[in-house]
Formats: C-alpha cells, structure tokens, sequence
C-alpha cells in the first residue's frame, strides 16, 4: 500500500482523508511540520507553494489541503481565509453576516497539492455547490459544515459516509488518487510543470 504524508495541523482533514483514501489503497500519515502560507486570492498557489516547501524540508512525498467556503453574496468571502474567519467569527456570527440576505448560494473548494522534492507540485481540485443555512443544524464535521447545505441538509447534518461520498474534499483525493494509481503503475515520473487537475 502506498504511504503518503499529509502535511497539516488539522486532525478532522486527516481523518477525513484516511477514510477516503485508505479504500482506495492510500495510507496517510499525518505530519504537522506546517508550512508558510502565502496571502493569495486563490487556493491553488497557497497549496502548491505548501507542497513544494514541505516536500523540500521533509524529503518525501507530501500533500497538503487548502479549502475554502466561497459564498457569493458577500463576494467569495471568506475564500482562502476560511479557517482564520471561522476561528474569529464562528458560524453564528457567520449567519449574522448573511441575516436577510436571500441569495445564500455558496461553494466549498477543496485543492489537494501533491510534490516530491525538488519538483513541482500537482494540483486536483474538488468542488461541491450549496448555500447557507438560515441556522446551525447538526453536530456532524466540522468548521462550517453545520451551515453549509446540500440538497436541503447541512453537512453537519450527515454521517461521515454521506458527506465523504459528496464533500469537495472527497473530489479532490478522489482524482490524486486516480492520479496516484496510475503513477504507481506507469513509474512515470509526477510534477513535471504546473498541471491542474480539474
């Protein structure tokens, strides 16, 4: 079975990663190394610049997540500052943002970086479309999941095999590791440039 590092602080993405992955003949050992988070509009270069510096500092194989709630009223935001905003604000004072607002379509966006040292990082996004809830509802997941809804049910609301068979971050491992397969067969050898998986 293939190993692979995943670079984070964030026991919820690890654990949430082992259950998508490990099916799918991954095994993910978590490393909490960090690494330097550049100020960008997007996820894409933050996770690409995460995956090459630790890959370089920690001389294997790494991935690293950067996701993002993209809610369209308020312009995107919080986008890439997702998890500093729901650190500060919390889904309560979320909702308070959104309170009257009758557009509550949202985005979640998952980018999974993938690099060995000394190359270039390969990106595979996952993207999953939903809204804002009016409450909290559930106490499934994490962050923002008991505001974001799918089908009329918040991710708080679902057990873990629902949400991963949805989630944008499920898209996302689930084409690394369609990618990692083939690569594991082929013997080709990965990040060769900036590819973009979508």
């Amino acid at each position: 079975m293939r190993k692979i590092i995943f670079v984070t602080g964030n026991p919820h993405k690890v654990k949430e990663a082992k259950e998508i992955l490990l099916p799918l003949g991954i095994a993910v050992e978590q490393n909490k190394c960090g690494y330097p988070e550049m100020q960008e509009k997007n996820l894409e270069p933050i996770a690409k610049f995460g995956a090459e510096w630790a890959a370089n500092k920690l001389k294997t194989e790494v991935i690293v997540d950067d996701s993002g709630l993209f809610i369209e009223a308020l312009g995107g935001f919080p986008g890439p500052y997702s998890a500093y905003v729901f650190d500060t604000l919390g889904n309560e004072l979320m909702l308070r943002l959104m309170h009257g607002e009758k557009n509550r379509s949202s985005m979640f966006k998952t980018v999974i970086a993938y690099c060995r040292p000394g190359e270039k990082a390969l990106v595979f996004r996952g993207e999953v479309a939903g809204e804002i809830a009016t409450s909290i509802r559930g106490t499934g997941g994490f962050g923002y999941d008991p505001i974001f809804a799918v089908g009329g049910r918040t991710l708080g609301e679902m057990n873990e095999q629902e949400k991963n068979k949805l989630s944008h971050r499920y898209r996302a491992l689930v084409k690394f590791s369609e990618w990692a397969r083939g690569d594991s067969n082929s013997g080709s050898p990965p990040c060769q440039g900036d590819v973009i998986t979508s």
